[in-house]
Order: C-alpha cells, then sequence, then structure tokens
C-alpha cells in the first residue's frame, strides 16, 4: 500500500499575514512573546494577534469557545495565509471535544508543538500538513540555524537532515508523525488519532518522570499502535530525573526497554523538544530514518 505524504500549504512569501491565536494555556512570558514576534516581523511577515490572545481563565489563555473561535477566524479568513501558536501548556485538545473541520477550508500553516499536537494531528486527519517547531513564546531561544530552518521549511526550502543516535541497524521511509508523548498518548482511540499505518513517529516530552514514561510507552504497545510503525525517533525528554534517593531507571533506561525490541529503527538524541534546541520537523511528509547513520532527513520531492 502505498500512502501519500500530506499536502503542504503555499509556501510563505515576504507581506503574507500571519494570524497569532493561543489555543491552549495562557501567555504568562510577555517579553518572550514579543520577542517570537519581532522574528517573525524581522522575516517580512504581517502579524496580527486574535482577538482573546491574551485572555485568561484559570490555566487557559480562555474560554473553550473562545479559543475555539480564535482558532476557526484563522482558519477562514482567506487572508490569513499562516497560524502561528502562542505557547502550548494544555487546552488544545479541549477545543477539538466539539470540532467539526470545515472541508472548503484551504491550507494553510500550523505551527507550535508541545500541547499543540492535538492540533497538528488532527489537521492531519484532513490531508494538511503542519509545522512541530518553535512557539512564538520559544522561538528567541533558539539557535540561528533552527530559525532558519523553521523560514526556510514554511517557503518551501530545502532542510538539512538530523542528527542523533541510531539504535540497531536500519532504514525505513514513511510520513513522520512528530509529537509530545503526552498528547498523542491521550489521542489514542479517539477521532483525532490519525492512521499511523507505516508512520515514523517522533516524540519527545518535558516533566515526565521514568514511570509515567514507561506508562505511556506500554500503552502505546499494549494498544497495538506501535504494531503499525515502521520506525521511532526520539528527541528531547526534559526534567525527567527523579530524586536521588526513589530507585528508578533513568528516562534513557526507559526509551531502551520500552522500544528496542519492537523490530524497527529507532533514532534518539535528535535536537527537538522542550528545554533545548527544537528544529522544525514537519508533520506527514516522507522522511528517511536511518539507525545506521543516526539520521532524520526529510525526502524532498
Amino acid at each position: 500500500m502505498t500512502i501519500e505524504p500530506l499536502t503542504l500549504p503555499p509556501a510563505l512569501q515576504p507581506g503574507d499575514r500571519l494570524q497569532v491565536i493561543a489555543p491552549s494555556g495562557c501567555v504568562c512570558d510577555r517579553n518572550a512573546f514579543d520577542r517570537g514576534l519581532a522574528i517573525w516581523k524581522a522575516w517580512g511577515y504581517q502579524i496580527e494577534l486574535s482577538s482573546g490572545w491574551d485572555d485568561r481563565h484559570g490555566y487557559l489563555a480562555g474560554r473553550d469557545e473562545q479559543r475555539r473561535k480564535q482558532l476557526r477566524r484563522a482558519l477562514v479568513d482567506p487572508e490569513v495565509k499562516g497560524i502561528l501558536c502562542a505557547r502550548g501548556g494544555y487546552g488544545g485538545t479541549r477545543l477539538l471535544e466539539t470540532w467539526d473541520w470545515e472541508t472548503s477550508i484551504a491550507p494553510k500553516w500550523l505551527i507550535g508543538f508541545s500541547d499543540i499536537t492535538s492540533l497538528l494531528w488532527s489537521l492531519a486527519k484532513q490531508g494538511i500538513s503542519g509545522v512541530h517547531g518553535p512557539l512564538l513564546t520559544t522561538l528567541a531561544e533558539e539557535p540561528e540555524w533552527s530559525q532558519q530552518r523553521l523560514f526556510d521549511w514554511v517557503r518551501q526550502k530545502s532542510i538539512d537532515p538530523l542528527q542523533g543516535r541510531g539504535w540497531g541497524a536500519g532504514t525505513v521511509t514513511g510520513r513522520l508523525f512528530p509529537a509530545n508523548l503526552t498528547v498523542a498518548t491521550h489521542l489514542i482511540g479517539t477521532a483525532l488519532e490519525p492512521d499511523l499505518t507505516g508512520a515514523i513517529l517522533a516524540f519527545e516530552d518535558i516533566g515526565e518522570a521514568p514511570y509515567r514514561i514507561d506508562r505511556m510507552l506500554t500503552h502505546w504497545r499494549m494498544s497495538g499502535r506501535l504494531e503499525k510503525v515502521a520506525g521511532i525517533a526520539l528527541g528531547r525528554f526534559s526534567r525527567s530525573e527523579v530524586d536521588g534517593n526513589v530507585p528508578s531507571f533513568t528516562a534513557d533506561e526507559v526509551l531502551l526497554d520500552r522500544l528496542s525490541d519492537l523490530g524497527v529503527p529507532v533514532v534518539s538524541d535528535l535536537p527537538f523538544g522542550h528545554e533545548g534546541v527544537n528544529a522544525a520537523l514537519p508533520v506527514g511528509v516522507l522522511v528517511e530514518l536511518n539507525s545506521n547513520l543516526g539520521t532524520l532527513t526529510v525526502i524532498s520531492d
């Protein structure tokens, strides 16, 4: 069975209008947000802040319906060529509980990561590729090459392979599905879960103790989802350390234990995730995962 890559939105051009939305958690660091805005503007884009982007409702950036309206307005406005997510946190999945994608919506860029996984994977079910990449509140912390990678990709230019550490041997190709492990785990069995047959999963996370990473990966195994995939790419699992007085595995030991016996290529230590370089990863495009060389490469047409 041949699985086609997802549709890429049209390449962004200087002067294009992009809209900022806050579909998840409220913005707590205004300085980081403003620095991210300045970078996008410096690349020549017109940035529009969606009404309500700075609202707060507990840990959310406004009530669910308010945040749904932000997403809907950005999607249906033909003048908006891309959607920039302000931050992650939590709340994106709540928007999709009663959400219907409009089949008439033209493909446009959706950019974010962490909690934005829910939106990126749901959009992928509509056949449209987004970007698992820096949020407005994290973009300024990226090194120059990582920022360049993001802007090259949305202009539909080629991007370099990422280097990690390969386990075992083998090379596979498949559609790339990057994700926050926690968010993706909670999409299993829901209407938001995309078809992962032949996919290459790319996982990262933050603040999850090794036993919780173990629990999530065990759920992936027991659900049968990992029997479908062609390979697995692993980024950074930040703040996974436990108190030295508590018996524990490390996150790396858990990943090796739960994934090394699947019979598929695995590449770890790739430069994406929280609290460090977060290289942009396009969703649903064809990639090559080479565990001999420890590389993840986007396959250009």
